[in-house]
């Protein structure tokens, strides 16, 4: 049995000292600046936040290394909520499947309450994820969201 029950979920939460509107610009209008863990970085090719869109980047390494990462926006409720999945392709076309990860957005005065997590397919991707350093990496990403929307906030408050 799966840590966190049958969901083999994976997740961190973060309190962004910046209101939601920055969190939200900053996760859809500047995802390259923050998307992975430095020195990787990140080639946004589409990200089309309506159900059915597609979703596709390459995360490349220090050392050459390419990940590309293409799937499906299931859920875009702007300024909350943002679910996606790997499992198909543009057009609905099945892939192999990994996760469904989902991003929550949550205002808490004048700070925003940020959660990502993945649900993972099978317990083999679950305990893969989790070896790859999911909480350290996602964490360190969630660290780089926050210094790109405070930095959108104090441009908007300027």
């Amino acid at each position: 049995m799966p840590a966190n029950d049958e969901t083999r979920e994976l997740s961190v939460e973060k309190l962004i000292d910046a209101p939601i509107d920055a969190v939200w610009k900053a996760w859809t209008d500047h995802l390259e600046e923050w998307w992975c863990p430095k020195p990787w970085t990140t080639e946004l090719i589409e990200q089309d936040l309506r159900p059915g869109g597609r979703t596709a980047m390459i995360m490349r390494g220090p050392d050459g290394e390419e990940n590309v990462i293409e799937g499906v926006i299931l859920e875009a409720i702007p300024g909350r909520r943002i679910v996606s999945t790997d499992a198909f392709k543009q057009g609905w076309v099945p892939s192999g499947p990994f996760m469904v990860g989902t991003w929550e957005f949550t205002p808490e005065g004048d700070k925003t309450r940020y959660r990502g997590s993945a649900r993972h397919w099978s317990d083999e991707t679950y305990e893969q994820h989790k070896l790859m350093g999911f909480e350290q990496g996602w964490g360190v990403v969630a660290d780089q969201l926050e210094v790109v929307a405070k930095r959108i906030a104090e441009t908007v408050d300027a």
